[in-house]
């Protein structure tokens, strides 16, 4: 059985074992496969998996000897899954590796928006604690989250995570989605209206899937809805935001700071206006990219691809199994 990873350096830059993989047949593991360069690397591979390159209907067709595709994240556009159904192609995806590391990096950004660790730890570096006066000095004002309302766009796994720390910070959550659910361990928690959610929370992050119903769901309209004083947190996916209006906001003071693991374009252009906007944390779509996540992806990849193998797939996406 040979096997194919078109892109496999984000997944392992070198600090994991591709040995759970390598025990199910022949692997081939490219860091990166430009999309001319797809058919000529896996025309004779069975099983392709990819994380970000691109598999068109154009290119499936090009691969004749094709019988499965695994994709290396949560998210599956990235592959048109109507042709390879045609095939009888199953494509699986991975669900649920990185819950916690998403969560957590939700918190890394809030607090860093809070407490701006960085911006004092630089200043003690630079020599302002030794040549101060007083015992203490701050370059901004610190942010206590105790009582605070932290709104939830999205309930799902990493929602519910999310929920669950921000319950322990002392906050107040609060939920919107696409229809109230009971969720065991938060009966209690209010779901409002989006327009709501944006208007009467501290803190808003984003935690549901990029559709037509969702895309761009923060807007000009609604980024007038919330407080001056509030937090954007976005570890979902780039395109729930209209990025120069969040911009807008962010430069004219309408709201007072946002952390972004992920932007409409990755990598951006130059032109990004969010690159250059106020008060605006910006991590290179890390949250996943934890060695435990890491580690988990890779497992339960491979695991897909032996359930495959046995008569058995699972996690398939695209209705062919």
């Amino acid at each position: 059985m040979r096997i194919v990873v078109l892109d496999g350096y984000t997944l392992n830059p070198g600090d994991l074992d591709w040995g759970p993989l390598e025990a199910l047949g022949e692997v081939t593991v490219y860091d990166r496969t430009p999309p001319e360069r797809i058919v000529e690397r896996a025309e004779t591979a069975e099983i392709v998996l990819t994380n970000k390159t691109p598999l068109t209907a154009e290119t499936i067709a090009g691969l004749p000897k094709l019988k499965y595709i695994g994709v290396l994240a949560t998210g599956y556009n990235i592959v048109d899954g109507e042709a390879a159904a045609a095939r009888g192609i199953p494509v699986a995806n991975v669900p649920d590796y990185s819950t916690d590391s998403v969560a957590q990096l939700v918190f890394a950004l809030l607090l860093e928006l809070t407490l701006q660790v960085k911006l004092h730890s630089d200043a003690v570096h630079a020599g302002e604690w030794t040549g101060s006066a007083d015992f203490s000095f701050t370059k901004s004002p610190l942010l206590e989250l105790t009582g605070r309302t932290f709104g939830i766009l999205g309930f799902g796994r990493i929602g519910q995570r999310t929920a669950g720390i921000a319950r322990a910070f002392g906050m107040n959550v609060i939920v919107s989605g696409r229809q109230p659910k009971a969720v065991p361990g938060f009966e209690e928690v209010p779901w409002v209206p989006v327009d709501e959610l944006f208007a009467v929370s501290d803190v808003l992050s984003l935690h549901c899937p990029l559709t037509p119903q969702t895309e761009r769901i923060v807007n000009r309209e609604r980024l007038r809805l919330m407080k001056p004083s509030a937090l954007l947190i976005n570890t979902s996916r780039g395109g729930l935001i209209a990025e120069q209006d969040l911009a807008d906001a962010l430069n004219e003071g309408r709201l007072a700071g946002a952390g972004l693991d992920v932007l409409s374009v990755e990598p951006p252009g130059a032109d990004q206006p969010l690159l250059t906007a106020r008060n605006c944390l910006i991590t290179p779509h890390i949250a996943w990219a934890t060695v435990e996540a890491r580690t988990r992806l890779l497992g339960l990849a491979a695991g897909n691809v032996e359930a495959f193998l046995a008569g058995a797939p699972r996690n398939i996406v695209n209705g062919a199994e």
